[in-house]
């Protein structure tokens, strides 16, 4: 599994031109999944996301994580996350998971994080969206269970 994460201000979903999901302060996660994944990655990332200090202390330090600040995750579906752009130039998308996985992965990791005690919002799995953002910091990580990065 792959993520871009973002520390957010506060960020929104729109499907049509409707707002369907937003958050406050808190993470933005774009979350891909490989044909490789399994349980034991999704949720290596989900603690890992929960608990990244990237949140700044009272002495301007990233020393806080989301569950410090009591902060909200917008989890966002995108499998363009394992384009591979090495041949050509139009990505391959081999290595992501067939859709009716990647799905399955997808409402698990969200029910994880929520059973984490973390308000969720989601994008619409399988869905042209918009999401809108303000990167605060800016902060943007890049995490892989497989620690290719």
């Amino acid at each position: 599994m792959r993520t871009v994460v973002q520390r957010v201000s506060r960020a929104q979903v729109s499907i049509e031109g409707k707002v369907t999901a937003s958050i406050a302060c808190g993470l933005v996660v774009f979350l891909g999944i490989s044909s490789k994944d399994g349980p034991k990655d999704l949720q290596w990332l989900a603690e890992k996301v929960i608990h990244l200090r990237i949140f700044e202390d009272e002495a301007g330090k990233m020393n806080r994580s989301l569950t410090d600040i009591k902060g909200e995750m917008l989890i966002v579906s995108q499998f363009t996350l394992y384009g591979d752009c090495r041949k050509g130039r139009r990505p391959g998308f081999s290595s992501a998971a067939p859709p009716i996985i990647a799905e399955a992965y997808y409402d698990q990791f969200v029910q994880e994080v929520r059973d984490k005690g973390i308000q969720v919002a989601t994008g619409t799995f399988q869905t042209h969206m918009q999401v809108e953002l303000i990167n605060d910091g800016p902060v943007t990580l890049l995490l892989d269970s497989e620690k290719k990065f």
